[in-house]
């Protein structure tokens, strides 16, 4: 599932996004609300998960402008302020939960699994590419009903590229949304994943050109007839 982090903390940013990217999310994220705000213009996310006192437009603030909007992306609240005035705020602002600093871990990552339940109800996440399945929320991923066994780093990538379809992948792309706040890996790095997916997909029957090169600029699913 892919989630936007908006923290002004630095450290405390990377420690979140560490976890939440070894549970298998893809993590965004942004240091300040009106960054936040660009990102939810630009792409979909399945849980918003934001601080109260944020840089530019604070977490209230932008929790409102989300549901002014009509977006429906459910929204946990961080803040270190433990006031039932600020909960009341928070609240009626829009956000499905909220979280004292400091929080327990497991009881953050109990809220997320929670959230991100809530929002998958009214929809079904899975996503496909001709015989090609891959579904979010279970990590399953089949070619023509048989089973893929991905690493996390190759099923973000396959999702982003499903994500993507005949839009091109970039290699910054690639980087903001897989790697997201690690150091950025050699572009031998991304080619080795790539090849490593399209030798397991050739495994499952699919053509050795499922994953096409667009040289200079990228990849992208091939077309399908």
């Amino acid at each position: 599932m892919r989630i936007l982090l908006v923290e002004d903390d630095s450290r405390l940013a990377d420690s979140l996004a560490e976890v939440l990217v070894a549970q298998r999310h893809a993590v965004d994220l942004a240091r300040d609300g009106e960054t936040g705000w660009q990102q939810l213009a630009s792409a979909s996310y399945d849980l918003i998960l934001m601080d109260v006192t944020l840089p530019k437009l604070d977490g209230i603030g932008l929790c409102r402008r989300v549901r002014d909007r009509g977006l429906t992306t459910p929204v946990l609240m961080l803040t270190a302020r433990d006031t039932s005035s600020d909960k009341v705020l928070g609240l009626d602002a829009g956000a499905d939960a909220y979280m004292v600093k400091p929080f327990h871990l497991e009881e953050l990552l109990a809220q997320v699994r929670a959230l991100l339940r809530r929002g998958q109800a009214s929809f079904t996440p899975v996503l496909s590419w001709g015989p090609l399945t891959l579904d979010p929320t279970s990590y399953e991923v089949t070619y023509h009903r048989t089973p893929l066994r991905l690493t996390p780093k190759e099923f973000a990538l396959l999702e982003a590229l499903l994500r993507y379809g005949r839009r091109v992948l970039s290699r910054t792309a690639i980087i903001d949304q897989i790697w997201h706040w690690q150091e950025a890996p050699e572009d031998n790095t991304i080619k080795s994943y790539i090849k490593t997916l399209r030798a397991k997909l050739k495994a499952a029957g699919a053509p050795k050109d499922f994953i096409e090169t667009v040289h200079g600029l990228g990849y992208r699913l091939k077309a399908m007839d």
